[in-house]
C-alpha cells in the first residue's frame, strides 16, 4: 500500500492560521510558528473580552441606576431592595435605559420602591 504524504493537509492547516493572522506585524503574519503562537492568543483574549464586556455593561447599568435612586433619595441597593418587595421585575438594562431618558418614570418606580421600604 502505498503512502501518502500530508503535505497538502498541513499547507491547508497552515494557511487557515496564516489568514487569521493577516494584519499582524512583522513574522507574526509570515511565518506559521510564530502567526500560530499570536492567533491562539489572539483568540484567548477575544473570548476573555466577550465576558469582559459583560461584566462592563452590567457595571455601567448599575452605576446609572444608582446615580438616578440618589437623585430620588435612595441608595441603589435600597431602590432594587424596594422593587423586588413591590414584585416590580424589570432588568437593570431597562432601568439604566429609563433613568438616562424617562425621568419621570424612573421617579414613579423610586416612589414605589420608597412606599413599600417604609
Amino acid at each position: 500500500m502505498a503512502r501518502i504524504k500530508g503535505g497538502v493537509n498541513a499547507k491547508k492547516k497552515h494557511n487557515r492560521v496564516l489568514k487569521l493572522a493577516k494584519g499582524y506585524r512583522g513574522a507574526r503574519s509570515k511565518q506559521y510558528r510564530v502567526a500560530k503562537q499570536s492567533v491562539m492568543r489572539a483568540l484567548a483574549s477575544s473570548y476573555a473580552g466577550r465576558k469582559e464586556r459583560k461584566r462592563q455593561f452590567r457595571q455601567l447599568w448599575i452605576a446609572r441606576i444608582n446615580a438616578a435612586a440618589r437623585m430620588n433619595g435612595l441608595s441603589y441597593s435600597r431602590f432594587m431592595y424596594g422593587l423586588k418587595l413591590a414584585e416590580v421585575d424589570i432588568n437593570r438594562k431597562m432601568l439604566s435605559e429609563m433613568a438616562v431618558n424617562d425621568a419621570e418614570g424612573f421617579a414613579s418606580l423610586a416612589d414605589l420602591a420608597k412606599s413599600k421600604i417604609a
